[in-house]
């Protein structure tokens, strides 16, 4: 009974494991999907303020005007990729979080495995102790029954 209240206590602590793994899978997912749209949002605006200032230039532009457009588009790159990486990341520590989640539930699955055969086993023992009562009870019933040999 000790083993079985010791691998109680061991499934209990690794379910509490393995939900905060959920938690902080679900957690990262949220922080890539953001991170995703970001860059998404950025790559757009992007394209936009592109488009916007393309159809500027052509009518007519000064230099100074050009140098800021060049400028800034350039951070914008800079902005876009950095985010792009930043998702990118995300989506590592995603994947890490999913291969911890499955060592997780592997962990509680093994645990619980382990409790089954455990009962099973006791299980056993049990009908074996019970069969030997019943068949030692049966004997003295039977021999109680019977005059003895010796008597006679």
């Amino acid at each position: 009974m000790q083993s079985l209240a010791t691998l109680q206590t061991l499934l209990q602590q690794a379910e509490a494991e393995r939900d905060a793994a959920q938690a902080l899978l679900a957690q990262l997912e949220r922080a890539r999907a953001q991170a995703e749209a970001q860059a998404e949002q950025l790559t757009q605006y992007r394209e936009q303020y592109q488009q916007r200032w393309s159809a500027q230039f052509r009518r007519s532009g000064a230099i100074e005007l050009l140098q800021c457009y060049q400028g800034f588009s350039g951070r914008l790159d800079q902005a876009c990729s950095m985010q792009g990486q930043a998702a990118d990341q995300a989506l590592v520590r995603v994947d890490q979080a999913r291969a911890e989640l499955i060592a997780r539930e592997q962990r509680v699955a093994a645990v619980r495995k382990l409790i089954e055969r455990r009962q099973a086993e006791q299980h056993r023992r049990a009908e074996r102790r019970e069969q030997a009562a019943s068949d030692e009870a049966a004997a003295r019933s039977f021999s109680a029954s019977r005059p003895s040999a010796l008597l006679i």
